[in-house]
């Protein structure tokens, strides 16, 4: 039986295969019911002893991008953001799109005094009487998690430039936070820590309310990585040219002509960015 089949986590861990956790993930990015039964029917029939969880992923994103490209973008989220790399920067303009979505004003990359060292902080974000200090925490793997140093770190960076900030003009009443954002996960301890001194620790699936899929669902900001008709060279170009979302594109076909992409190409992919983004994009714009 499939339910006795053991499967290989990214981690490296052993658990039972659950057909149950691959048909909410599917239903999640949008399969119908129907088509993630036939999915996890084939899967099952396939499976052996050992199986990794990234061939399982691979075999159930195949068959999706044959019945339904936009619900294929939509669960190559987690792995189309690990192809943002192979530097951390394009994640972190990432979310900072995503932040300025939110109506956030948001620096990227600035150098800050403290109170006793300078920093040079990923992300700063600020609204109304709400002001943040974003590390991003970037990984290449699934299977590494950030652990509970890493917000050691950050927090005692953050208390420095917060020292600061509150000798500045205006900022002695406003909230001040540190945020550490991860593509991978947090340990528990790093959770822990994370609650305890105040820290806000943000991953694709963590914390229940406000992760970062979450982020990413509500204001429909997917990174161009998740679309299934650009190549992967393709995608690297436009990364190079920080270009990012999906959106920026499906706005500006420009973008597409200058890699030289034949014209019948371009418009199959601005109609999945435009699906897969939930915004309608008119004919002229093709």
């Amino acid at each position: 039986m499939a339910s006795d089949v053991i499967i290989t986590k990214a981690s490296g861990k052993k658990e039972r295969f659950e057909n149950k956790k691959l048909r909410a993930s599917l239903e999640h990015a949008g399969a119908t019911t129907i088509l993630a039964d036939q999915i996890v029917q084939e899967i099952e029939a396939n499976l052996i002893e050992g199986m990794t969880t990234k061939l399982i992923y691979k075999k159930a994103y195949r068959l999706l991008s044959k019945a339904a490209l936009p619900v294929a973008g939509r669960y190559h989220l987690k792995n189309g953001i690990m192809e943002l790399g192979p530097s951390g920067f394009p994640f972190e303009k990432y979310l900072s799109e995503i932040l300025a979505h939110q109506g956030y004003a948001v620096q990227v990359g600035n150098i800050l005094d403290g109170k006793c060292v300078r920093h040079e902080i990923d992300v700063i974000a600020e609204k109304a009487d709400q002001h943040f200090m974003i590390e991003c925490k970037y990984h290449n793997s699934p299977g590494i998690a950030c652990d509970v140093k890493i917000p050691l770190y950050i927090q005692a960076r953050f208390i420095d430039v917060e020292a600061q900030w509150k000798m500045m003009q205006g900022h002695g009443s406003k909230f001040h936070q540190g945020w550490v954002v991860t593509n991978t996960r947090f340990t528990t301890d790093a959770i822990s820590y994370g609650s305890c001194a105040g820290l806000k620790l943000v991953s694709l699936d963590y914390p229940n309310v406000g992760s970062l899929r979450e982020m990413i669902e509500e204001t429909g900001l997917y990174p161009i990585t998740c679309l299934t008709t650009l190549t992967q060279q393709e995608k690297k170009s436009l990364l190079e040219r920080n270009v990012v979302l999906c959106k920026e594109i499906c706005h500006h076909p420009q973008y597409l002509r200058e890699l030289n992409i034949p014209v019948n190409r371009i418009k199959n992919i601005l109609e999945e960015g435009n699906q897969l983004c939930h915004k309608l994009i008119s004919h002229d714009q093709h």
